[in-house]
């Protein structure tokens, strides 16, 4: 039987500790925290890199992988790393690697990488089993000074090897090469930028500490080039707080071929996109057709990027299809600004590119400072050295005569001449060739540069000027080998502000082409290409019982309003429509119409602004087409028809209309003016005209001073026209009178 809670001792084994869970977790959880923050994720303001980076750098210094030597193979590299200082997995070290050697991930690469170290296209790597690698001039430039006791080291975690604190070279790693990184509770996201411009600015606050640092740095700068489309002041503002994003779009360019013809060739991409991803992305855009302007996309790229957009005809305006790729694929990104790092105490803070850059400077003083008095301390050893040799040369007979004679030299000789006992077991080791008098010059001459030199670095750690000068000149080389002259340090990523993408409208992605709309009796509606003879549309092929209900001309960019007697109005794009060839498709199933449900009229959206709508009660309004207009398959709910009544017109309004003509199922006829009809966007509106029996069986609008016309009827296809409308004319909601002599029998005008 399971014991109860209550069963358990009351003092728990030794090693169990009794405590609050949610204590015991936070308190274990915040070590990890601290952990992953301040020895995994976060790099240091002062050498750029985080730990695994600065482990692999100097595994490679110790294998004496410098970049005049011969490659080693990267498990060689991955081996050292994990077994003396970095306990973690080798797909992850070796990833961390692969990634300082990307041409295309780091602006500045430090490591040079022969094998497949992966592509812009977003293939991996191969094995590290495979590849070999060496370190470049950048890293060696990132880790000069080592030797000079530039830095502290420390222990590794197994207390057998030591590894750098830090990396002390000029080189400005965290800026020029940024990075990303994700810790718990926080990240950081720091773009590429150049080299030079960077130094340049260091330089300048060095001189003075208030210097603006954006009149020399004027945004990232990266690998992959592209076009930085914010303003000054969105990347200033971006700097100043150290969080921010930088708009980068890809470089395409149109080219015009012979014939008129033409497409895009796009040779820059924004930084961190894989080219494969991207080539999906905007075949995915044409698949889905979700870019109707779009024809086909193909990727040419050998040594350089190439890739080739094609528009789906010549006709395309080029910079609605740029717009519309930068706003709908990878061709433009935003590339996040976190500057999220570990200042000197190691302790994380989101500092502006200024501080950044100043505390580097800072760094680098407390750098030329150590290695100063590093070779102070070196100058003072060999003086004492040469110091000895020379006493030895001023007695060289009483020394010799001391060693052949003594059996223990050194005492004697510490007491004889005052010699200390590092001078002493110098001279003892001394070969007989050193005794020459060559070799006495020699060591004077070394003595007075020594001193000289020892002056002046004495000099130097006294004076803060001094120093300031000392940095500027050693950045100064530095900005020499990559500077904007060079292949590597000029500047790759263009600064032009350009507004954000357009919303490219629909129509302007349909290629513009003519057809003609017919909407079958029994709701079969299909588009057949061109403008056809409407008057032969009885002779089109219709199903059995079927035949035309509506036709008219309309352009693949039109939208098309539907009617239906309940009162909804549905939109259809033409160049949904389905094509002309057999009996088309069932209006139905593009939109949520019930199968019973009538259609009152289907006509072009744009074909007028302003639309007469009536249902058969005589009631009705005036509708602005853009109202009409409905989002979703469901359509709009315009008219609200009463109970019995249902929406019998649809009729434009020209522009210069000004009266409405009405006629009612009882032959009578009114003329009022469109002024008294109101306006509204939905409803049931006003009434037009009133009946004892029976309902409206027409209206339309029309221009009074021209008067109205109505078709004869039969095929001649000629109409009539009736100036004198004073006899109808009244006001509008009246009964009417009976209409000219020689109207049409169906009551339609």
């Amino acid at each position: 039987m399971a014991s109860d809670i209550t069963d358990l001792p009351d003092n728990p084994p030794i090693g169990v500790l009794d405590a609050p869970f949610d204590s015991a977790l936070s308190e274990r959880y915040l070590v990890y925290a601290l952990s992953t923050i301040t020895a995994r994720s976060l790099p240091d303001v002062r050498d750029g890199l985080k730990p695994v980076h600065r482990r692999l750098l100097w595994a490679m210094r110790l294998l004496r992988m410098d970049p005049a030597a011969a490659y080693k193979k990267s498990a060689r590299v991955v081996g050292d790393v994990i077994g003396k200082y970095h306990p973690h997995g080798d797909q992850s070290v070796y990833d961390a690697m692969v990634r300082l050697a990307q041409d295309f991930s780091l602006r500045y690469p430090l490591v040079d990488g022969q094998g497949n170290f992966g592509n812009i296209d977003g293939d991996n790597a191969a094995a590290y089993r495979y590849t070999e690698a060496r370190l470049t001039q950048v890293a060696i430039d990132l880790m000069d000074g080592l030797d000079e006791d530039a830095v502290g080291f420390r222990p590794t975690y197994n207390g057998e090897e030591q590894e750098p604190e830090l990396m002390p070279g000029l080189f400005p790693n965290l800026l020029a090469n940024g990075a990303a990184g994700i810790a718990v509770g926080m990240a950081t996201s720091i773009p590429p930028h150049n080299a030079a411009e960077l130094l340049d600015a260091a330089i300048a606050l060095i001189d003075n500490g208030q210097a603006n640092v954006l009149d020399y740095v004027k945004g990232p700068d990266f690998p992959t080039a592209g076009i930085v489309v914010d303003s000054p002041a969105a990347i200033a503002e971006a700097y100043a707080t150290g969080r921010g994003s930088f708009r980068v779009r890809a470089r395409m360019e149109k080219v015009v071929e012979k014939g008129g013809g033409w497409h895009i060739v796009v040779s820059e991409i924004p930084y961190g996109v894989a080219k494969g991803k991207l080539i999906e992305g905007i075949a995915d855009l044409i698949n889905d057709k979700k870019l109707p302007i779009l024809g086909d996309v193909r990727d040419e790229s050998a040594e350089d990027l190439r890739i080739v957009i094609e528009p789906r005809s010549r006709t395309v305006d080029a910079d609605d299809l740029m717009h519309s790729l930068y706003r709908l694929s990878d061709l433009e990104t935003r590339v996040p600004l976190n500057l999220n790092v570990l200042d000197a105490m190691r302790t994380p803070r989101v500092m502006s590119l200024s501080e950044a850059l100043q505390a580097w400077v800072d760094h680098h003083f407390v750098v030329l400072r150590r290695r100063s008095q590093h070779r102070l301390d070196k100058i003072a050893d060999r003086l004492e050295l040469l110091g000895g040799y020379l006493i030895a040369f001023l007695n060289l007979d009483r020394v010799i005569e001391i060693i052949r004679t003594e059996d223990e030299p050194k005492p004697v000789m510490m007491a004889e001449f005052g010699l200390t006992d590092r001078q002493a077991e110098a001279i003892l080791n001394m070969r007989l060739r050193s005794l020459r008098r060559l070799e006495e010059m020699e060591i004077r001459k070394e003595r007075d540069a020594l001193e000289k030199e020892q002056g002046e670095l004495e000099l130097l750690l006294s004076s803060d000027a001094r120093q300031r000068t000392r940095l500027k000149r050693d950045l100064g080389k530095i900005r020499d080998r990559y500077g904007p002259e060079t292949a590597l340090g000029r500047r790759r990523t263009m600064i032009e502000e350009a507004a954000p993408a357009r919303d490219i409208p629909l129509e302007a992605m349909i290629e513009r082409e003519p057809i003609t709309v017919i909407l079958s009796q029994r709701g079969w509606i299909r588009a057949m290409k061109g403008h056809v003879e409407l008057a032969s549309a009885d002779a089109m092929k219709f199903k059995e019982g079927d035949g035309p209900r509506f036709a008219f001309h309309a352009q693949t960019t039109d939208k098309l309003l539907l009617a239906a007697e309940t009162g909804r109005f549905y939109t259809l794009a033409a160049d949904k429509l389905p094509g002309g060839r057999g009996f088309g498709e069932p209006v139905r199933l593009m939109i949520d119409l019930d199968g019973e449900v009538p259609i009152t009229a289907l006509f072009r959206a744009s074909e007028a602004e302003r639309l007469l709508v009536a249902a058969s009660d005589g009631r009705g309004f005036v509708l602005k087409a853009a109202d009409a207009i409905a989002e979703t398959r469901k359509g709009k709910a315009v008219v609200n028809p009463r109970p019995g009544a249902k929406l019998k017109l649809v009729k434009p309004i020209g522009v210069e209309d000004d009266y409405v003509a009405a006629i009612g199922d009882n032959r009578k006829m009114l003329v009022f003016p469109l002024a008294e009809v109101a306006e509204l966007a939905k409803g049931q509106g006003v009434q037009l005209q009133r009946y004892r029996d029976g309902g409206l069986a027409d209206a339309i609008t029309f221009k009074f001073a021209d008067g109205l016309s109505w078709a004869m009827g039969g095929e001649s296809g000629r109409t009539r026209t009736e100036t004198d409308l004073q006899p109808w004319r009244t006001a509008r909601g009246a009964a009417g009178r009976m209409p000219p002599t020689g109207f049409p029998r169906d009551n339609r005008f």
